[in-house]
């Protein structure tokens, strides 16, 4: 029993260095479509540092082509994968350079506001929600132009879908972002400042819980600057645009929405 364990080890180790053989093999003298077909089963088994390995393998053997072509898009994604974002963004951007009308452009497009998604998904932010308004939202800034850019070139593209609905929650986080700076001013007393970044919420996210908010954050600030008139014409246009909300508001005394 003991020797046939040993001869069936025996028989896969050697099948396994036969498999790796013929990879390095295909890799070294394989034509451009043998070795894609190699980096896409690294892809799709998520061994994303091999298939960096090989599709860099692949470009350089074979740097014009559709398989080359194909291979930086495929490295763009496996680079992101690895948390590597500025190789992958780096990639991206070289291949909408480079081929601005290509097939699958479109892709790329997506591929890179996905890229900036992500890099605004930090860690910190996902342990520590509440905080995640006064982070830095620049990669979430350029994440929404990135899938903007896809919805003004690409309109019918199978991505489009996501990228908006990506586009709606990043809104969000833009918005809740700047409300909480306005906050801020309105409790330091920097009234002025309040008033300005609440101007800028409701002028940039119309029609969002957040640009409501905001309007209450003018209220108050008009009223502690004594410009009766102009708080009074800030919980008009919140009356006329959330009802509700307003109500709400004029009924707590305490800064409920904070």
């Amino acid at each position: 029993m003991t020797s046939r364990i040993g001869l069936l080890l025996i028989t896969l180790i050697t099948a396994g260095c036969g498999s790796w053989n013929q990879r390095e093999d295909i890799l070294e003298t394989g034509s451009a479509a043998k070795v894609l077909g190699i980096c896409q089963g690294s892809l799709d088994n998520t061994n994303y540092a091999r298939a960096v390995q090989c599709l860099r393998r692949l470009t350089g053997r074979f740097p014009f082509g559709p398989e080359s072509e194909q291979a930086q898009l495929n490295l763009g994604y496996a680079q992101s994968k690895m948390g590597d974002s500025e190789e992958a963004l780096a990639t991206v951007n070289r291949f909408i350079k480079t081929y601005p009308t290509h097939p699958n452009v479109d892709y790329a497009y997506y591929l890179r506001g996905l890229i900036n998604y992500e890099r605004s998904e930090n860690l910190l932010g996902r342990l520590i929600p509440q905080d995640r308004p006064t982070h830095d939202q620049r990669n979430s800034k350029q994440a929404f132009l990135d899938f903007s850019e896809l919805l003004k070139r690409f309109p019918d593209s199978e991505y489009s879908s996501d990228a908006r609905a990506r586009m709606i929650a990043l809104r969000a986080v833009l918005a809740d972002s700047e409300l909480h700076v306005a906050k801020y001013y309105l409790r330091r007393g920097a009234y002025i400042g309040a008033i300005n970044r609440a101007k800028f919420i409701v002028e940039s996210y119309q029609g969002t819980p957040q640009s409501y908010s905001a309007l209450v954050i003018m209220a108050e600030a008009y009223d502690a600057l004594g410009e009766k008139t102009l708080a009074d014409e800030s919980r008009a246009v919140l009356a006329l645009n959330a009802p509700d909300f307003a109500d709400a508001s004029a009924k707590k005394k305490s800064r409920w929405w904070w």
